[in-house]
């Protein structure tokens, strides 16, 4: 999952403003014109499930990495370390051991800023991963809470090796009366959310290419 987001108009962009999921959401500034390529064709899945298909608030996007799969999955699947190259990512606990797997489980938090809905300063989030291929696509659900917020999330990731690195695309829907108050408003925050979080994992994975 990767959002936020209040009550009417105003209220519903200013607690959006920091949504990176990856609800499912979530990560990372808005990416540079180029680093990403919005895609509103078919939905993505993993192992035959997608997207919730009733949900107002959707958005589909791609990016190709210059970096091995390898390199991109772990760095992707690595949970606990996401705040080390997520800029909006404040914490990240993983609630079971071992490789990412169907029924992992993570609780992580996102900054959110002053706003008229709530006093609360972050969003609280706990993913579960329904959906798994390694090294092909992950799929995770899972609520974002804040005082006076509630969201739905669910995140679909998905990898190809392509000439020269991997094409990665994700997808993610949000339900909930605050994001359903204002969907376009919702609808832009989300599509920062996910460029963002796609130009941090491009920038990084190629900088661990680089160095290896």
């Amino acid at each position: 999952m990767s959002g936020i987001r209040s009550t009417r108009s105003t209220g519903v962009r200013a607690a959006l403003l920091t949504v990176p999921l990856a609800l499912g959401l979530l990560g990372g500034a808005a990416a540079p014109a180029g680093a990403a390529t919005a895609r509103h064709d078919a939905s993505l899945t993993c192992r035959g499930a997608g997207v919730d298909p009733d949900a107002q608030v959707r958005y589909r996007t791609q990016t190709v990495i210059h970096a091995p799969l390898r390199t991109v999955w772990k760095l992707h699947t690595d949970v606990a370390r996401w705040p080390a190259w997520q800029a909006t990512v404040r914490s990240a606990e993983r609630l079971d051991d071992g490789p990412l797997h169907r029924g992992s489980a993570f609780r992580w938090t996102t900054p959110l800023p002053p706003n008229p809905a709530t006093t609360a300063t972050g969003l609280d989030i706990t993913s579960t991963v329904r959906q798994l291929r390694p090294g092909v696509c992950v799929r995770w659900t899972g609520p974002a809470d804040a005082e006076g917020l509630h969201i739905d999330g669910v995140h679909v990731w998905a990898f190809t090796e392509v000439d020269g690195g991997v094409l990665v695309r994700t997808e993610e829907t949000h339900t909930g009366p605050q994001v359903d108050a204002d969907v376009p408003a919702a609808t832009g925050i989300l599509r920062q959310g996910l460029e963002g979080w796609l130009h941090d994992l491009k920038t990084t994975a190629e900088a661990r290419a680089q160095a290896d």
